[in-house]
């Protein structure tokens, strides 16, 4: 049950009969009351009438008997309500008995394609793909839960002048070897070694274009090398993947290869409906509205001077695929702020090609950068960007450690179950939790610390409360309630059992009956930092709860209340974790 919701939607009719018109009634949580309205202030110069007078009027006419025990005018003309004990004990029942903790299916749920990670074959993944892949798999996770149709599009970078460098070191150290240095996990040693010949060796930069005309022609000994590059690549990939608990799997992979055939096609369509220029020899568009620094129209190259394509083409490309084919209504393209101006253009020429129709619509989920302590790119000792797969290994090592010393009794493989679950999720939380349109600097005490805005600290905050209910069994009490996919109240939980008395108990009820809204306000904008803030609010007022009032030692009905609030807490930190793909451990 949305509360405040609910009574915004109590005052809407009486605010609208009090002015004359649809009001917003701004119900938000307040310090003063559980929650306040402000919407009397803004209409006084409207309807010529002192903000104080409104506001009585319309508490006059709005009914709120069955749902606040208090409802006052305060100051220049707020409106203060104070929710009834009855009221705020039924919306925790009914929370317990809802699997999904108030956040229902939409109703007409869409086609999503999420365009995410993007690496590029025959090169690690390096920190750089991190945001990508962990605000993409994020969004993937949530649009999913909620009901959407999720495509996700790891648009891999496999296709270009450089394969032809590649293939033909490929082949100079032998088909045999090269498979063998590929398997080794080191792509970067094999990429830096074509890249040296190609800068040093005309012959091999003369071969290497060759062999790029002979992949663009599908020659047969060609084709098998590249893919044998693109195989190689897509395990190392998926291995990364794992690691990061990631939902990326080889179905996935949308390549840059997939769209060649249909590039041609895009150009001739964009011609044929006048949108096409030449500009020095290439074919360009020039989106309405887009202009450089100089206040002249910028172009968007669909096709260079040489007749090759770039990324501008594939982009189009597969946009008008995913709409056209997939049937897509919203495209998330999930990639870092540079590319912003890049996309502007790109989706306004879709637009006026056509290939957004209707509600359609193309988003870039921008984000800023990871940087390090002296406030730039975060990069190894060595001056290169830091490795991913050594990044999630420093932060299993490191959280294995902290397992071990924090809880001696773990034996070893509980000690490397539990670092794992911490030491990705602390990675991935602190992306999350930041402001995607802002840089953050990567700081490993910060992240791994068990106090504070953390994944840590939340992930504590769950395994304390599988341990108060592995002490409630002798009680009758199971911890199955925390798992149950059909939720149901607790035995001794009723209305009548909440316990409303102490104030520590109702700041905890009114931090879980938030999580459905701020759940349906991400999907919109896809701030997760909004998400993981909720969930610290939830687990510190469950902290504060937890010092205050005793929940074992209490007799029933106080008791199986208390504890039918930590089962609620535990269940929103399991389901609200598991949708930034952060798993919970029963034990820390």
């Amino acid at each position: 049950m949305d509360l405040e919701q609910l009574l915004a939607d109590r005052l809407a009719p009486a605010f609208a009969t009090v002015t004359g018109g649809p009001v917003d009634p701004a119900v938000r949580r307040s310090t003063r009351a559980d929650y306040q309205s402000d919407a009397a202030l803004a209409l006084a110069r409207r309807v010529g009438r002192p903000p104080r007078e409104i506001a009585a009027e319309v508490l006059d006419r709005a009914a709120l008997a069955d749902l606040c025990a208090a409802a006052e005018v305060s100051g220049p003309g707020f409106i203060n309500l104070t929710v009834s004990d009855g009221a705020l004990a039924a919306a925790v029942v009914a929370l317990a008995g809802d699997p999904r903790l108030g956040v229902p299916r939409v109703a007409d749920p869409e086609t999503v394609v999420v365009d995410y990670s993007g690496p590029n074959v025959a090169k690690e993944m390096h920190v750089g793909h991190l945001r990508s892949t962990v605000l993409g798999d994020a969004a993937a996770r949530l649009l999913e839960w909620r009901g959407h149709r999720v495509v996700r599009a790891n648009h891999l970078g496999d296709w270009g002048t450089p394969f032809g460098m590649l293939i033909e070191h490929l082949l100079d150290l032998g088909e045999a070897r090269g498979a063998r240095d590929l398997s080794m996990d080191d792509l970067d040693s094999f990429y830096r070694a074509a890249r040296a010949k190609f800068d040093a060796d005309e012959a091999f930069r003369e071969r290497s274009r060759l062999r790029v005309v002979a992949l663009q022609a599908g020659d047969g000994r060609t084709m098998r090398l590249w893919r044998l590059l693109v195989g190689r690549s897509e395990e190392y990939f998926l291995q990364v993947y794992r690691r990061l608990d990631v939902t990326l799997t080889g179905r996935d992979f949308h390549p840059e290869s997939r769209y060649q055939p249909l590039l041609d096609p895009v150009v001739d369509e964009l011609d044929r409906l006048g949108l096409l220029r030449d500009s020095d020899g290439a074919a360009c568009v020039f989106p309405p509205g887009s202009v450089g620094r100089d206040g002249e129209p910028l172009p968007l190259i669909v096709r260079k001077r040489d007749g090759g394509y770039g990324y501008p083409a594939t982009d189009l490309a597969a946009l008008r695929h995913r709409t056209g084919e997939l049937g897509a209504t919203r495209m998330l393209y999930v990639v870092g702020l540079p590319q912003r101006r890049h996309f502007e253009m790109v989706f306004a020429v879709a637009r006026a090609a056509g290939w957004l129709p209707g509600a359609a619509r193309a988003e870039h989920v921008g984000f800023g950068s990871v940087l390090g302590a002296d406030g730039r790119m975060l990069r190894s000792r060595a001056g290169a960007p830091v490795k991913l797969a050594d990044l999630l290994d420093g932060a299993v090592a490191r959280a294995t450690a902290l397992a071990r010393r924090k809880n001696p009794g773990l034996d070893e493989a509980e000690a490397v179950e539990v670092g794992r679950a911490v030491g990705i999720g602390a990675v991935k939380y602190a992306d999350l939790a930041t402001d995607r349109n802002r840089d953050y600097v990567f700081d490993w005490d910060r992240m791994l610390s068990l106090d504070g805005n953390t994944a840590p600290y939340l992930q504590y905050a769950y395994a304390r409360i599988r341990s108060v209910f592995r002490r409630a069994e002798p009680f009758g009490y199971d911890g199955a309630f925390l798992d149950a996919d059909d939720a149901s109240p607790l035995p001794a939980a009723g209305p009548a059992a909440v316990p409303l008395g102490d104030p520590a108990e109702r700041a905890l009820v009114f931090a879980l009956l938030g999580f459905a809204p701020v759940a349906a306000e991400v999907e919109r904008t896809l701030e997760f930092h909004h998400l993981a803030g909720h969930l610290h609010r939830v687990a510190t007022a469950f902290s504060a709860f937890y010092e205050r009032c005793p929940v074992l030692r209490v007799e029933e009905p106080v008791r199986g209340g208390r504890l039918l609030l930590c089962g609620l807490t535990a269940r929103v930190l399991r389901w609200g974790l598991h949708l930034l793909g952060i798993r919970t451990p029963e034990r820390l």
